[in-house]
């Protein structure tokens, strides 16, 4: 039994049936799940400038302190960094700092612009607020927003929405795509009840007047009626924080996460050439050391814990990993992809990731105790104007670097979503029992 639940049953996933994958991926994950609830006792690292995280530093103490296989970790981060010009490669199991490797400009004390990972905060930072404001929105993710209550300035002055439809978008369907906002990019997709199909392109956000463009940009369905990835949808929820709690987001995160979890510097890419954005945008750039990464995986990955303190409210974590009401159409919830339906088959069902654009990603997976923060980026999204927080000198051996198409590891779509599922299973592999 120990057998079926160690590392080789990850790892010949990829050599069964499609069918037989799905079972044995399932099957290994509801034990994995079983043997590692009774966890090792709690630890929560001090912030880098005290020592930070306990490190493994071999294979044999990566393999006694945290059941991994270094070699395999090996294989996931040769992958890692054929995927784009800068990488990095995290891995928290335990407590323990089992892997960290970078190449390009990407290092530990860097600020990148994570792009859309930043969804991931604003969807914590929500959670933080709902607790804590309650009195202020008791019908919590089901409130309905667009009101004079919470976004006045989504109002014309006769007191009209531009679009009546949006009267009926809740909390909920901001945080997991289902507000009916068209789609981003020049070739937006949909999907309803599981079937996806192309939408027309429109205007999204600008970033010269974020929260008006966020507002105005157009719906294609009703409230709930379909799922489109939009990023003016979380930052529309962002705007309702910052009405609720008096705060920007930005010194929200800071002073219910970052500081009790011990971040180093960090901030949002507010800095575009000579215009700075009077708001972080909840739809992501956050620029966060990637030690610090790990820390706010890790409080989640713990149920929203960090020490004595419960930064996160419980029952919201545990939401991010599930189907949620509020999007029946795919498995996106509260910003974060999850794998409850198994379409990530070499990875456990409880896993639940936020990507961004440049093959940026964290990933958790609380059944196995277990933290992936994964960089990736272009020179651009390491420009230390974005922040103006002093950076380490960067690296240039990648300047040049560009992605060989057509080779099974170099080719464009995997510095994306494709290329970070497969480094979850890949990591899922490396795990094994004492």
């Amino acid at each position: 039994m120990r057998w079926l639940i160690s590392r080789q049953i990850y790892g010949v996933i990829p050599l069964m049936s499609t069918s037989i994958r799905r079972f044995v991926a399932a099957f290994a994950s509801s034990l994995l799940l079983a043997a590692t609830c009774a966890r090792a006792a709690d630890y929560f690292p001090p912030p880098d400038s005290a020592g930070g995280w306990r490190t493994a530093a071999n294979a044999a103490q990566v393999r006694e302190s945290a059941a991994m296989d270094l070699p395999r970790l090996e294989q996931a981060w040769e992958f890692t960094q054929r995927c784009t010009q800068n990488a990095g490669l995290l891995v928290v199991r335990n407590g323990w700092l089992v892997f960290e490797k970078y190449v390009g400009r990407a290092s530990r004390n860097v600020n990148p612009d994570m792009a859309s990972t930043g969804k991931a905060y604003t969807s914590i930072a929500c959670g933080v607020m709902l607790k804590e404001f309650r009195d202020k929105i008791p019908d919590g993710l089901d409130t309905k927003v667009f009101t004079p209550k919470f976004l006045p300035e989504a109002f014309n002055a006769e007191g009209k929405l531009d679009d009546a439809r949006r009267a009926d978008i809740t909390l909920g369907q901001l945080l997991c795509m289902s507000g009916g906002y068209n789609g981003e990019g020049g070739a937006p997709t949909a999907v309803v009840m599981g079937k996806s199909f192309p939408l027309k392109a429109s205007p999204g956000q600008s970033i010269k007047d974020v929260d008006g463009s966020s507002l105005r940009c157009a719906m294609w369905t009703n409230a709930g009626a379909g799922y489109s990835y939009s990023s003016p949808e979380p930052h529309i929820a962002s705007m309702v924080l910052r009405r609720i709690t008096g705060m920007e987001l930005k010194d929200y995160i800071d002073t219910r996460l970052a500081k009790p979890q011990g971040w180093g510097a960090w901030d949002y890419c507010l800095r575009r050439g000579e215009f700075t954005m009077p708001h972080a945008n909840g739809a992501g750039s956050t620029a966060v050391h990637a030690t610090d990464a790990l820390r706010f995986g890790y409080c989640l990955a713990h149920g929203g814990k960090w020490g004595d303190q419960q930064l996160v409210p419980a029952d919201y974590v545990a939401l991010c990993n599930k189907p949620s009401p509020h999007n029946p159409h795919c498995p996106y919830t509260l910003m974060f992809e999850q794998n409850s339906d198994g379409h990530v088959i070499g990875a456990p069902r409880d896993a639940f990731w936020k990507s961004g654009a440049g093959g940026f990603a964290l990933i958790i997976v609380p059944s196995l105790d277990l933290v992936i923060y994964k960089m990736g980026g272009n020179n651009g999204q390491y420009d230390p104007n974005f922040t103006n927080i002093p950076q380490p000198e960067p690296s240039h051996e990648r300047d040049d670097w560009k992605p060989i198409v057509g080779t099974p590891f170099q080719e464009p779509s995997r510095g994306g979503d494709d290329g970070i599922r497969r480094v979850l299973e890949m990591v899922s592999a490396a795990v094994r029992l004492k």
